[in-house]
């Protein structure tokens, strides 16, 4: 049951990113709809990917969506969408419907029983491939950000200066 809950929260999230005017507001419903996709990853069993999904979906992604926004302005989109709307709701409508498909499948499964191990032999042995992984994302959006304010600065600095010219 919390598994539907979280899948039609996410859901919802979902359509309200789409639907919304403001690319900001947009920004903030794909985070929570990212979160709420890696909270039924891990109910699902799959914690790992879980993890990851929520560091870098609802974690960088969002942050990187955010400074881009805020370097770019928030303006209202007012254009003629490029999809149909009668297409998107369909691809919607299909989403869903697969969606809680394969849901319902996978809820009588139960996740493998897991053996008990150490953090440290499950971080750095076991998983140590995917910490490696996050650390690089979390490097390169880091860095990507230190490129953004590097190169607004550069551009404001120089507008400075031809204005007192």
């Amino acid at each position: 049951m919390l598994l539907i809950i979280v899948v039609a929260g996410a859901i919802f999230c979902a359509i309200e990113a789409i639907l919304t005017k403001r690319l900001l507001v947009s920004a903030i419903w794909l985070a929570g709809t990212s979160a709420l996709v890696a909270l039924a990853l891990y109910l699902l069993g799959a914690a790992e990917v879980g993890v990851i999904e929520l560091s870098v979906g609802a974690g960088l992604v969002t942050v990187l969506f955010v400074f881009a926004i805020n370097i770019a302005g928030d303006e209202q989109i007012e254009e003629i969408p490029i999809v149909p709307k009668p297409l998107a709701w369909g691809m919607i409508i299909v989403s869903v419907v697969l969606i809680g498909w394969l849901t319902l499948v996978n809820l009588g499964l139960q996740p493998p029983a897991l053996e008990t191990s150490s953090f440290s032999q499950t971080l750095w042995h076991d998983r140590g491939l995917d910490v490696l992984l996050q650390a690089m994302f979390i490097f390169a959006g880091v860095l990507g950000v230190i490129g953004l304010i590097a190169d607004r600065k550069k551009s404001s600095t120089k507008n400075d200066s031809e204005e007192r010219q």
